[in-house]
């Protein structure tokens, strides 16, 4: 069954897919548009101050689905996520991508130049279609240029997504952020995982599914090792070693390193005790 926060329809429109499953007004064939802005919020509701349910990356795909006064509804092509996205952070045609930024965030520079203006900052995760290279800079589809040494490949895997995520220590925390100036505690997970080639869905409800069809489960008072994704009610975090854990959070309001006796403390305060433990093993 698919979950609500990835289901395409309304009581007016969804879409093409979906029909002779979910009733609906009408039925569309998705447009794809590609997201231009360095990043773009996907909402809940059509205003700019909208509950934001988590972000879409330079480089993108937004299949839309409506537009209507300047905003577009529809999916993320990349993990599934509806909602919508102001029209200003989307373009067409979409253009392929080949690499991904592999720094914590990077500038889009209007020139191959460190001293050229920057369009925007690009965060870890984002993609391009890199085009020409002029020194140590490569052309992003014609966006901007991008410095060559914050690129991989899409097909590159990073080894350990624990050193991954620990590079985000410090960064604030934000509800629905996905990207390095601020996320929340599963946008860490997925954006971990997905620079080792790991893909994984949005959520933690979402993240604690999938990863229990997928991966080895071991007992919530087990041993801990580096690696252990740690799952409570609506919260998540990784193991960094056999008593410390990372993860984006509330209580700090940012990325931090613990004991995970502390976490676990709090949680059971609030009535929240360990829900499951996965050790990403193939």
């Amino acid at each position: 069954m698919t979950h609500p926060r990835l289901l395409a329809a309304r009581g007016d429109v969804a879409a093409a897919h979906l029909k002779g499953q979910i009733e609906a007004g009408r039925y569309v064939e998705p447009v794809d548009m590609q997201v231009t802005a360095g990043v773009a919020a996907i909402r809940r509701t059509p205003r700019d101050d909208g509950p934001m349910d988590t972000q879409a990356l330079f480089g993108e795909v937004f299949a839309v689905l409506e537009e209507k006064d300047g905003w577009a509804w529809g999916f993320s092509r990349h993990d599934g996520y509806v909602g919508y996205i102001d029209m200003a952070a989307l373009s067409a045609p979409v253009r392929p991508v080949t690499h991904r930024v592999s720094a914590l965030r990077t500038y889009l520079f209007s020139g191959p130049d460190l001293k050229s203006a920057p369009h925007c900052l690009l965060s870890m995760n984002a993609k391009i279609n890199a085009g020409e290279k002029r020194g140590r800079f490569v052309d992003a589809g014609g966006s901007g240029w991008v410095f060559e040494g914050h690129l991989v490949s899409l097909d590159h895997a990073e080894p350990d997504y624990v050193t991954v995520a620990e590079r985000f220590a410090g960064t604030p925390y934000l509800w629905g952020g996905k990207e390095s100036l601020g996320l929340d505690c599963s946008g860490l997970v997925q954006t971990s995982l997905e620079a080792a080639g790991i893909s994984i869905l949005r959520d933690t409800d979402m993240q604690e599914s999938e990863l229990a069809a997928r991966f080895s489960t071991i007992a919530a008072d087990a041993p801990r090792q580096r690696g252990d994704i740690v799952f409570w009610s609506g919260h998540v975090g990784i193991m960094v070693d056999e008593t410390r854990i990372l993860h984006a959070n509330a209580h700090y309001l940012q990325t931090v390193i613990e004991p995970v006796s502390e976490t676990e403390r709090r949680a059971v305060s609030n009535d929240s005790p360990v829900t499951s433990v996965f050790r990403l093993t193939a």
